[in-house]
């Protein structure tokens, strides 16, 4: 097993690249990634970080040209024929050739595309423009490096016994976390958590721990490079990126307001069984199933990512029983923010109700809480969002407005098209 201790006490980036693979990457992105190369490939769509946990002053933690040379690292990065084997090969939820030759070809030629950053006061302005099936592709390592650079930053100066000791103390966290999990009849549970991982050996560190102390309770991991590594399933569907998109090529109002409901009339037509999960929260989820078309609720289940996970479960239970479905037939999977406490919460409240998933992330995969010099490894809030398709701002609402993203007077218009009232704002902590 990797000594993490020893590596980060020697590291180097020429030797330990934050993104050493084009599949050092989410599941999802590559299933998201082929129903664009099939539709919208040259759409115009500008992505950027967003630091929600404004607190934290990455421009003067991480140093800019550190940024640089990970971000022009990935920039030579190319699929191995090895990683083309493997996905060209390998089943994925139970199907051979999950991704089509044509679209395998398009990534195989694939690079990643230029970049724009600068400093603005104490954060980066990183943006990644340009068409959309290239512009897609940036958005997890992107939000890796950065992660992983702060991580490195806090623990430089830092000697071997106190990377050994803090290293120490986090694995025994994430082995009392599993051995808690374990004890949760019925738990189906997968990591989640590439986008915001304190770096990649950890992250791959806690999945040989998760597989090896959950066993069958363990689904998998939605990073591909690790997946390959350790011959795990590979586990995703979609995000709100495609809804996004979506919606801001809609011509008018009415176009809008099917948008989403198009996102899933594309899904369906590329991908079926458990790929078939609905993510309604984009434009609020009581609106999008209220409105939802009547081939909608026969779907394999939902996603649910933003607001009260209680609340919003009872939501869709209510839906599945109103629409003629049994919620125990169907799946709902929990991934905001879950830790084990919440996760044993939300198992015991569903339990016989509707089957239950969990994409564990950031408190999987970064949770240094208090273990670090002056709380400064303790993990943060940011993404990596579509903020303009085709030169117009993209907007997204959540059931948590906390989360919302766009301009003041689209967001409004979206607020008025989807319906969208009162909403009650939580809190944001990873």
């Amino acid at each position: 097993m990797t000594d993490i201790a020893t590596r980060v006490y020697n590291h180097t980036w020429k030797i330990d690249p934050i993104v050493r693979s084009v599949l050092d990457t989410d599941f999802y992105k590559l299933l998201m990634a082929q129903t664009i190369f099939r539709r919208h490939r040259d759409v115009q769509v500008t992505f950027g970080i967003i630091n929600r946990s404004v607190h934290i002053p990455l421009a003067r933690t991480i140093d800019h040209g550190a940024l640089k040379e990970q971000l022009d690292h990935i920039r030579s990065l190319s699929l191995t024929r090895g990683e083309s084997t493997w996905l060209r090969g390998n089943m994925f939820y139970g199907k051979r050739q999950m991704f089509a030759p044509d679209f395998i070809a398009w990534l195989e030629g694939f690079r990643f595309p230029a970049y724009e950053l600068q400093r603005v006061g104490d954060q980066y302005e990183l943006t990644f423009a340009g068409s959309w099936i290239e512009t897609t592709m940036w958005e997890i390592p992107a939000l890796a490096v950065i992660m992983e650079l702060h991580s490195r930053a806090v623990l430089k100066g830092l000697g071997k016994f106190e990377l050994q000791v803090l290293y120490a103390r986090a694995m025994t966290r994430v082995w009392e976390k599993i051995q808690k999990l374990k004890a949760i009849d019925g738990l189906r549970i997968a990591d989640f958590g590439t986008r915001r991982r304190h770096g990649f050996l950890w992250q791959d560190w806690c999945v040989q721990a998760m597989l090896e102390g959950l066993g069958q309770q363990f689904l998998g991991t939605s990073n591909c490079m690790i997946a390959m590594r350790r011959e795990v399933e590979a586990v995703g569907t979609n995000a709100h990126e495609l809804p996004m998109v979506y919606a801001a090529l809609a011509a008018d109002d009415r176009a809008l307001a099917q948008a989403p409901y198009d996102v899933l009339s594309d899904w369906q037509e590329d991908y079926e069984g458990n790929l078939r999960v609905i993510l309604p929260d984009t434009y609020g989820s009581a609106g999008f199933l209220d409105k939802a078309p009547h081939w909608v609720p026969k779907w394999t289940g939902i996603r649910i990512d933003s607001g009260d996970p209680k609340v919003q479960g009872d939501l869709a239970i209510a839906w599945w029983k109103s629409r003629g479905e049994d919620p125990t037939q169907k799946l709902a999977i929990f991934s905001d923010g879950l830790d084990v406490e919440e996760i044993a919460s939300l198992s015991a409240y569903f339990a016989g109700r509707v089957r239950v998933g969990f994409g564990w992330g950031t408190l999987l995969t970064n949770d240094f809480r208090n273990l670090g010099p002056d709380h400064r490894l303790d993990p943060f809030s940011i993404v990596c969002k579509v903020v303009s398709v085709n030169g117009k701002s993209a907007v997204k609402l959540s059931d948590n407005p906390a989360k919302a993203i766009g301009p003041r007077l689209e967001l409004e218009r979206y607020r008025r098209v989807f319906g969208v009232g009162a909403q009650m704002v939580q809190p944001v902590v990873v």
